[in-house]
This record gives C-alpha cells, sequence and structure tokens, in this order.
C-alpha cells in the first residue's frame, strides 16, 4: 500500500512590530569549567549593553559575552503556492 501526501506551501508577510520597542542583552559566558553566567537584564538600547558589558569587564576582569537583540514580529498569511 502506497501512501502520499501532498503539501501546500504558503508564503507569509513578516513585519516588525512598531508598537513594542527592540531589548537588548548580554550574559557572560568567560569561564573553563562553568560560564560566569552574570546576565544584563533586557536593555532598551545596544549602548546600555554595551555599558554593562564594559563595567562588568572592569569589576571581573571577564572578557567573553553572548550578545542578542530581541524583537517582535506580527506574521500575516498570504497566498497559498
Amino acid at each position: 500500500m502506497t501512501v502520499r501526501a501532498r503539501y501546500r506551501l504558503r508564503d507569509y508577510k513578516i513585519t516588525a512590530d512598531p508598537v513594542t520597542p527592540p531589548s537588548h542583552q548580554a550574559v557572560c559566558v568567560t569561564g573553563e569549567d562553568a560560564d560566569c553566567g552574570a546576565d544584563s537584564d533586557h536593555q532598551e538600547t545596544e549602548a546600555a549593553v554595551e555599558r554593562w558589558i564594559a563595567e562588568h569587564t572592569r569589576d571581573t576582569g571577564h572578557d567573553f559575552y553572548r550578545r542578542a537583540r530581541w524583537d517582535f514580529v506580527n506574521t500575516e498569511p498570504g497566498a497559498w503556492r
């Protein structure tokens, strides 16, 4: 018995949410056995995260970070293909 499947693809329009501003965050991942784990928490600007990184490096000597920009998006289903 042969089972056949048909897949339909759909286009989506993805746009940045105009109401919610992006958020920036950094986590210190310096460490050999375990990451430091210090977290900048969510900041409104990239400059605020960079300031947190500079201050954490000054206070601890740590020099390796994971940095992210978080934003919210809206999706709008488009036509089926």
